[in-house]
């Protein structure tokens, strides 16, 4: 959905989650834009400001 060649889209993916290689902005956006999250979340450092803040500004801004 994300635009990631099917045949490697896991590795590709294991690659970014585990530092190994950087994602180009326009593949963090389609990633973000699949899985309804904004890009800022995977800018954060802290999980815990991703996942608390970033995701209630998110639906807070939705339903405003």
């Amino acid at each position: 959905m994300a635009g990631l060649d099917e045949f490697v889209a896991s590795s590709r993916m294991n690659h970014y989650e585990t530092g190994r290689h950087t994602p180009e902005f326009e593949v963090i956006k389609k990633i973000a834009e699949v899985l309804d999250l904004p890009v800022a979340y995977f800018y954060c450092e802290e999980d815990w400001l991703a996942d608390e803040i970033i995701m209630l500004w998110q639906s807070r801004s939705r339903s405003q």
